[in-house]
């Protein structure tokens, strides 16, 4: 068993990485999730609402947890980046409806810029099951 090994996690559900970086990275009992930003599997930006951002980057991260052997609920720790914390309120309530108790730990912070033009991007830490 590679218990110490990191191997990759890919998946065709979420959008292929768009730089020198895995979706995913799995490493004995830990999953690693890259930041997600809101673009379909086929690589199509969703340029709505904070909302519909949130929704699309919470997709894509299931889809690298799936992958990994992993769900929602192994998650332990997200960080959420936003471009204007004052959207924060609609970003929180898509972010409640996809966890349950009990929560992540969770850091958001706002930044200048995010690729893509994004305005929400979100990255994960999950301990496999």
């Amino acid at each position: 068993m590679n218990e110490g090994k990191a191997r990759p996690v890919v998946t065709s559900k979420a959008p292929a990485a768009i730089g020198p970086y895995s979706q995913g990275i799995a490493s004995g009992d830990m999953l690693f999730v890259s930041g997600q930003i809101p673009l379909r599997a086929d690589g199509t930006f969703v340029n709505g609402s904070v909302a519909e951002q949130t929704e699309q980057c919470l997709h894509n991260v299931r889809e690298v947890l799936l992958a990994g052997g992993a769900t929602m609920d192994a998650v332990v720790k997200t960080t959420v980046y936003m471009t204007d914390l004052k959207k924060f309120p609609e970003m929180n309530e898509v972010y409640a409806r996809r966890f349950r108790a009990p929560f992540p730990a969770r850091a958001t912070v706002q930044v200048s810029a995010l690729p893509k033009g994004a305005d929400v991007e979100i990255d994960a830490v999950a301990v496999k099951p």
